[in-house]
């Protein structure tokens, strides 16, 4: 009797082995997938920072032309969308929106002289 019960759990440790790996391969494709969003956003917080930092430049005369207009090109440089501009002085705000599957992500940043 002993026998026979032995016999019917053959291959059960293959069956584990599989089913193993397909988690882990599943937790390695979450890993990835987050790495990826994080990944975008940085693009999308990097967009805002050169964005800002053009249009302080602008506003100190440094690069020619107004400073949202060229604000707006950088952001579009990287990709992103320019969603609102205030320059008050030499200090320039900006917030940029930009699509990350399907979600949308909105950053601001600010570039002046400190304060």
């Amino acid at each position: 009797m002993r026998r026979a019960a032995l016999r019917d759990d053959r291959g059960s440790g293959g069956v584990l082995a599989l089913a193993l790996i397909a988690v882990l391969a599943l937790a390695a494709l979450a890993a990835v997938t987050v790495g990826a969003l994080l990944a975008a956003r940085q693009r999308v917080v990097a967009a805002a920072d050169a964005g800002a930092l053009a249009a302080a430049d602008a506003a100190l005369g440094i690069h020619p032309g107004a400073p949202c207009a060229v604000a707006a090109d950088v952001v579009a440089a990287h990709g992103a969308e320019l969603v609102s501009c205030d320059v008050a002085g030499l200090v320039a705000t900006i917030e940029v929106g930009a699509r990350i599957v399907g979600m949308p992500v909105s950053v601001r940043a600010r570039a002046g002289p400190p304060r």
